[in-house]
């Protein structure tokens, strides 16, 4: 969609009358945003239809109305510059005052004549487009049918040789469907033992239906999973049936098929046509009463599509199955919404099936010449372990006459990622099947999907980072003043890992700081990028790439070539929006005088101090500029002027070596997002920035009595780290009364890092009774307090998620309020050293419940003596750490219960090394965690 849906809201906000524009030209105003919202919907229809199935004019004109969207939103962004940057020293509290400086801008001067004259030009196109946007009947549009190959087919029926790896998982799901989830902890039996309710005939009495759903990227295997599940299953039924959904499925279409395939021989002359979706409904009812089916739901894309079907399949306690099969993580969940129900998550290959399955595709045999085993690997791992990346891959190859010469498959190595030849069938059918769920997303997913082109290949993509620039791009789309767009665009990461289309990496903590991108999933997108001249890769722009092209945002990544070089010299960069720079072009990135509307400026990790040609003070010049992202770059001295820099929402300083901040940057309005670097204080008047959320860096600090009052202004702050420099004086004690004042104001506040204090502040906050904000999710102090603060309680805090709290005697009833905690995922508590008796807690037993989503629970030096973990307690908990006594562990009665903590991949303990018995200790950890139906790694430290 470009930058439609950002122009649309500029064009509704200059149209007002307090803007109080030229009647002409607010009448073309008008109209421009009233022929743009009919071509917006047109262009949305558009985008949902994959290009090949696309008339040429329609793309043609598609490609037009986005070119001329970024044009006007250009020059709306030059008359807002010219009028907010007038007086950018200036108090600029009365909005009204700014607006009419601009009326005075249509009548007066070079100014006026520029505007005009440029929205002069833009009616005439619009009105051209427009014109061809009624010729072409693109409210009409459908998608143009073509005849595929249904890869469902070829689960069916094809070759079993390509099944590979996937043995463990078949058998996981038989025992989770047979005996129940819990079944997951014991060892592994199969066929999986009879239940005592099943009776002669394979019948089950009072039995309820079991729900069991895959869910996976597209091409990793679910529908095959599926099958083989389906094949292999020997309990018996009444009824089996296996139907495939798809992405727009026609549900009369769906019901009869489920009919046909549950008894064809009752329906095989039904008549679907003559009858609608609830009476068929009622017929597959009436079909499954009292009866035990086994039924698969195949590649469901929508909520609705499994309401549908779901009404139709009865639950009589027969011990009947269902599993389905979906890319969507949301789908997931809504098909196994009760707490029996069970979620089946694929995994890639790995890399001993990945060569498997190659190998035995072009050799027949899973022995590859040695010559090829090299660039056979690097080719894995462009597929990540996805079979129908990897099957394709292989086809692609074995239909080559050449494919046992070594540069056939360098060729094919070097192509992914720039687009494979677009002649293969096996290669067009997976771009096809993987293209499926990208133009499932709704457009504003899609534009921020198709945005992670600007990244190279296998690169870590920041989740702050990312959400930030979408939100400097205007493509998250705010229905209201009071959402917040870092808020909003964190929803929008989220849903693209539910719906498989990025691979989240994941902290220590359990939150997700990253994300990346499949190879070829990129390859798509950046094709896609490409054509809708959305994202431009500098390293590979065409030869015959139009020399009159204007580019939007450019990605410059690895190297160019003397040929790209010498056309980026000779490129204008006037209408570039977006330019993103990585560490290994660092001596390629151009003058920054060359932009003129530059929205985003991101030189992450480039140390600039290798690239002398850049000078930063021309950022002062980039009044378009949204995003500022200088981390990492090492530049030393910033650009004093910053403040006439009206429109910027975000400015990373980290890691820049610069001590200092200019005293202008109280002057950005806007400023939603400061990142500053170490030993950099904050500068006089930094109350102003009214519209800040973040406020973090390795120096935020240094504060004074005035600056300490100024952050309590900060009332829209939803994150805020800060150092805490301050010693017990008198003039730091009431410096120091003031911060815990303010701090008390920022009720907004969702995550609070305070590091480098003396306890004696501690003792103050809690005398002044300090509470966080109720909204807070991540807590971090790094001085100790005397014990756990009152307000870490469920009814205080019910939002934290994160918690890493030095606590110098811990009691009892501690770790149970921490328990409590419904949203806790990571938590650290202890300080001091183990010996102290603060730190022991003794008979501790938690219950079903305790911690129910915690995934790492550090109680770091504090022992445990006898605790128990009954069922039900911490089932998602991952990482466990605790004290122990040798003399405990040998008693006969030890028993440390961790085989009921269903999750537990690594368990440390601190143990006390005096003594002659503690290699006997060790032995006894051993076989306990051996004994785990995990196995979890077993981490001791000696104390």
């Amino acid at each position: 969609m470009g930058s439609m849906g950002s122009l649309l809201r500029k064009l509704g906000e200059i149209i007002k009358e307090k803007y109080n524009l030229h009647k002409g030209v607010q009448k073309k105003v008008k109209s421009f945003s009233t022929q743009l919202t009919i071509m917006r919907a047109a262009l949305g229809k558009v985008a949902e239809v994959p290009p090949d199935q696309l008339d040429d004019q329609v793309k043609f004109w598609a490609n037009e109305v986005r070119e001329l969207a970024y044009d006007m939103e250009d020059v709306i962004d030059s008359l807002l510059v010219r009028v907010e940057g007038c007086e950018p020293n200036a108090d600029q509290a009365s909005f009204k005052k700014l607006m009419a400086r601009m009326a005075n801008l249509f009548k007066k001067g070079k100014s006026c004549h520029d505007i005009v004259t440029a929205v002069e030009e833009i009616h005439e196109r619009l009105q051209d487009v427009s014109s061809r946007h009624k010729r072409y009947n693109l409210a009409n549009l459908h998608a143009a049918t073509r005849t595929t190959v249904d890869p469902f087919l070829e689960v069916l029926y094809g070759d079993k040789k390509n099944i590979i790896g996937i043995e463990k998982a078949r058998d996981d799901i038989i025992k989770k469907i047979s005996d129940g989830g819990q079944s997951m902890q014991r060892p592994e039996v199969y066929p999986p033992p009879k239940r005592k309710k099943i009776i002669e005939g394979g019948r089950v009495s009072k039995e309820q239906l079991k729900i069991l759903s895959i869910v996976g990227f597209g091409g990793v295997g679910k529908t095959t999973l599926a099958r083989e599940v389906y094949d292999a299953l020997p309990t018996k039924f009444d009824y089996r049936a296996f139907v495939s959904v798809s992405r727009n499925p026609d549900m009369k279409k769906v019901l009869s098929n489920l009919l046909f395939k549950l008894d064809n021989r009752r329906h095989a002359n039904l008549n679907a046509a003559n009858l609608d979706v609830e009476q068929l409904i009622i017929l597959v009812r009436e079909l499954l009463s009292k009866k035990r089916y086994f039924i698969i739901i195949d590649d469901l894309w929508n909520k609705e599509a499994w309401t549908t079907i779901r009404y139709a399949l009865n639950d009589d306690e027969c011990g009947s199955i269902i599993i389905t099969t979906t890319r969507l993580m949301d789908v997931s969940k809504v098909c196994c919404s009760s707490k029996d129900d069970m979620i089946h998550k694929m995994k890639s290959l790995s890399l001993d099936d990945s060569q498997k399955l190659f190998h035995r595709r072009i050799f027949s045999c899973e022995v590859c010449p040695s010559r090829l085993e090299q660039v056979s690997r690097k080719i894995l791992k462009k597929c990540a372990g996805v079979p129908l990346a990897i099957i394709s891959l292989a086809s692609y190859l074995a239909n080559n006459q050449r494919f046992n010469q070594i540069d056939q498959w360098y060729v094919l190595l070097n192509s992914v990622g720039r687009g494979l030849e677009k002649g293969d069938d096996h290669v067009k059918e997976m771009k096809r099947i993987l293209s499926l769920s990208f133009y499932d997303l709704p457009s504003y997913l899609k534009t921020c999907f198709l945005y992670l082109s600007i990244f190279p290949e296998d690169h870590q993509i920041g989740r702050d980072r990312l959400i930030r620039r979408w939100a400097c791009e205007g493509f998250i789309q705010v229905e209201n003043e009071t959402t917040s767009l870092l808020e909003l665009g964190d929803s929008y990461f989220n849903q693209l890992v539910n719906r498989n289309m990025i691979e989240p990496i994941i902290h220590d903590d359990g939150s997700v700081e990253a994300c990346c991108v499949h190879d070829l999933m990129l390859d798509l997108i950046c094709e896609v990028s490409s054509k809708e001249n959305f994202v431009t890769i500098l390293d590979f722009i065409e030869g015959d790439t139009p020399s009159g092209k204007k580019f939007r945002r450019l990605s410059l990544q690895k190297g160019m070539t003397d040929l790209t070089t010498t056309r980026m010299a000779n490129t204008s960069m006037s209408q570039v929006r977006s330019f993103t720079a990585f560490s290994p072009t660092v001596s390629k990135i151009p003058s920054l005088y060359r932009f003129q509307v530059l929205r985003v400026l991101d030189l992450e990790g480039c140390d600039l101090r290798k690239s002398p040609g850049i000078d930063l003070r021309h950022v002062e010049k980039l009044l378009h500029l949204r995003y500022l992202g200088l981390r990492g770059t090492k530049v030393g001295k910033l650009p004093m002027d910053i403040g006439k820099l009206q429109f910027l929402q975000t400015l990373d300083l980290q890691w820049t070596n610069s001590k200092e901040l200019a005293s202008s940057v109280v002057q950005l309005r806007h400023l939603v997002c400061l990142i500053l670097d170490l030993g950099m204080p904050l500068p006089n008047g930094f109350s102003n920035l009214k519209c800040l959320e973040q406020l973090t860096g390795h120096g935020v600090g240094i504060f004074t009595a005035d600056s300490a009052k100024e952050l309590g202004c900060l009332i829209g702050l939803r994150e805020l780290a800060f150092k805490w420099d301050l010693w017990l004086n008198p003039d730091d004690l009431r410096t120091t009364k003031v911060l815990i004042e303010s701090l008390g104001k920022l009720h907004k506040l969702e995550s609070l890092e305070i590091c480098s204090i003396g306890p004696w502040v501690v003792d103050l906050m809690l005398e002044l009774e300090w509470v966080p904000s109720p909204n807070l999710r991540r807590l971090k102090f790094d001085t100790c307090f005397k014990s756990l603060p009152s307000w870490i309680c469920c009814s205080s805090l019910p939002l934290l998620s994160y918690l890493d709290l030095p606590v110098g005697k811990v009691q009892s009833g501690d770790i149970q309020i921490l328990g409590m905690l419904p949203a806790l995922r990571y938590v650290t508590l202890g300080a001091g050293t183990i010996e102290r008796a603060g730190n022991t807690v003794e008979n501790l037993e938690l219950s079903a419940g305790d911690f129910p989503s915690a995934r790492v629970c550090l109680f770091h030096k504090i022992l445990l003596v006898h605790p128990k973990f009954q069922p039900g307690a911490m089932p998602m908990v991952q990482r466990l750490r605790f004290g122990l006594r040798v003399n405990d562990i040998l008693c006969p009665e030890f028993d440390l219960s961790i085989g009921n903590l269903p999750s537990l991949r690594q368990l440390r303990i601190d143990l006390d090394s005096r003594g002659d018995k503690y290699s006997q200790a060790m032995d006894a950890l051993r076989r306990v965690a051996e004994g785990h139906p995990k196995s979890p790694t077993l981490r001791v430290d000696k104390y």
